[in-house]
């Protein structure tokens, strides 16, 4: 088994100032632990990266074929999306096709995650809607989980409701866990989150990647979504997206809150987990491409657009180059 060195060191002059320690673990065919880097035990909540199996429950009902959605809704179910426009009237449409609008999403508002979304809404003297918060697609998707199973709708994005005990099964069904052994506490979108060990969250995206090649019909739709549609699913100059075109669709990306990331390398059949020990996203990206090219994963010679995300510049207030975020490996 490998063990790799992720940590990401922050320079100024030429001399390190910070270090963030990242965990990670690397799960194969048959649940394999492949390699690891730290503590691949460590548990973590596993933030946005679980949307790929909160929508799955909404396919296996039937539901998404019943509306006659897209692969577009699909991919911005599974969405940590910029808030631009494109993301807002995806989101606006799949709330028109169930009946309901803006004020029945659960997630509050925030500025869009894109700088082109924050540019071009504050250019348009709009101001930030549910429909902006980057997780208005999986919202949508749940809302229309209960819609099409005739569930109410009132507390949705509680632990008791249907929509999120279903959720619950199928996470823990993908990351082979008892529902009884996953931590659970409220989201920043006010859904339920899930805690596992990172080994655990490789291995769903490890299952995920053998079942989509198996042409299994859901976890084929999903990652087909996402692979074709990734702007979707994170937006203008958005990490996932950038990864997943510059890799054309080799590699399925997303990314979570708090520094966690979750990868699966499609031809390889493997699943990746990250987590960076501090939350800190200036150390993540670096850290998920150090982890790809370990895994031999990435183009080569490495894109400009993806070179720019292994290392950042630090800079001080005049725009001088002062330092720079990267592997310390």
């Amino acid at each position: 088994m490998q063990t790799f060195d992720l940590d990401i060191a922050v320079t100024r002059g030429s001399d390190i100032e910070s270090r963030h320690r990242v965990h990670a673990a690397v799960v194969g065919p048959d649940d394999r632990l492949l390699a690891t880097a730290r503590d691949p035990e460590l548990v973590s909540f596993w933030r946005s990266c679980a949307k790929p199996f909160q929508v799955m429950p909404l396919l296996a009902s039937g539901g998404v074929d019943a509306l006659h959605w897209s692969a577009d809704d699909i991919a911005l179910a599974c969405a940590s999306h910029g808030g631009e426009p494109e993301h807002v009237a995806v989101a606006e449409r799949m709330l028109r096709s169930i009946g309901l609008e803006e004020g029945d999403l659960a997630c509050g508002p925030h500025e869009p995650l894109s700088a082109r979304g924050s540019r071009l809404l504050r250019e348009s003297g709009g101001r930030p809607t549910r429909l902006h918060n980057n997780c208005s697609g999986k919202h949508a998707a749940m809302l229309a989980l209960a819609q099409t199973q005739g569930w109410s709708l009132h507390g949705y994005e509680r632990l008791a409701h249907p929509v999120q005990q279903a959720a619950l099964d199928s996470v823990a069904r993908w990351t082979g866990m008892a529902p009884g052994d996953l931590w659970l506490a409220s989201d920043g979108c006010a859904v339920v989150v899930f805690g596992l060990p990172l080994r655990n969250m490789a291995r769903a995206y490890a299952r995920l990647a053998a079942a989509a090649t198996a042409c299994e019909d859901i976890p084929m739709r999903v990652v087909d979504a996402m692979r074709t549609n990734p702007f979707l699913v994170g937006g203008t100059d958005r990490f996932d997206t950038v990864l997943m075109e510059e890799t054309e669709g080799r590699v399925l990306s997303k990314v979570g809150a708090e520094g966690v990331h979750s990868l699966a390398v499609l031809d390889q059949g493997i699943g990746a987990a990250l987590k960076v020990e501090d939350g800190a996203q200036r150390a993540q990206y670096a850290a998920v491409l150090r982890l790809l090219h370990e895994l031999d994963a990435l183009p080569s010679p490495l894109p400009l657009r993806l070179a720019e995300f292994l290392h950042k510049p630090v800079r001080n207030t005049r725009g001088e180059v002062v330092g720079a975020v990267g592997p310390a490996a």
